[in-house]
């Protein structure tokens, strides 16, 4: 048994792992954590979409991309969408997923919402002109979108982050999840990333 003189600071550290938020075992840390910022994009219902107001204190996703894109898009998009859809109901009620065209030329509000649909119903799409879109992944710490070659048939590619920003309760981002993130890694991350709180919640 251990001596009494031990067994108080034994205690105060077990309480402390208890209570320590849980850390996401996956993708890439943000140090400092990147604050939820403010800014309005139109939704698909065509009406001004404040994200800081509508996602407060929700685990969100936020993710620039365009519905023409070959392959980071739509991979990135499905895999979160089949792990939330295995929560349970109370917990898929805390996240929201807010894709952000970086391609306004061609994605239409309509074409985003057909699109998003393919995945999740409850997606949110976004969009705004190139200088709107450009100053809110700025504000992320996110590069500019390029337009690549405009090709014979009129087609073109956009090369932009692969990264999913996720902002938890707290209204922080703690971690980004590059492409390449799999099913297996959300799955593990996601319940992780809802029981981060803010500092004055019991």
């Amino acid at each position: 048994m251990l001596p009494t003189r031990f067994l108080a600071p034994c205690l105060a550290a077990v309480l402390l792992a208890a209570c320590a938020a849980p850390v996401p075992r996956h993708g890439v840390p943000i140090e400092p954590a990147l604050p939820r910022p403010s800014f309005t994009l139109t939704d698909t219902r065509g009406v001004p979409f404040e994200f800081s107001r509508e996602t407060r204190g929700l685990l969100t996703f936020l993710f620039f991309g365009y519905t023409n894109c070959p392959d980071v898009c739509p991979v990135h998009v499905a895999n979160v969408a089949a792990v939330l859809r295995k929560l349970p109901f109370e917990d898929q009620r805390k996240a929201r997923f807010v894709f952000v065209t970086a391609d306004p030329a061609r994605d239409s509000l309509p074409q985003l919402r057909k699109w998003l649909d393919q995945f999740d119903t409850s997606f949110i799409g976004l969009r705004g002109d190139e200088v709107e879109v450009t100053r809110v992944m700025s504000a992320v710490g996110m590069p500019p979108a390029i337009r690549g070659a405009v090709g014979p048939d009129g087609r073109y590619e956009v090369g932009h982050s692969a990264a999913v920003l996720v902002f938890t309760a707290d209204d922080s981002a703690h971690v980004l999840y590059p492409f390449g993130t799999r099913q297996l890694d959300w799955a593990e991350d996601i319940p992780r990333l809802l029981r981060i709180r803010p500092q004055t919640e019991d």
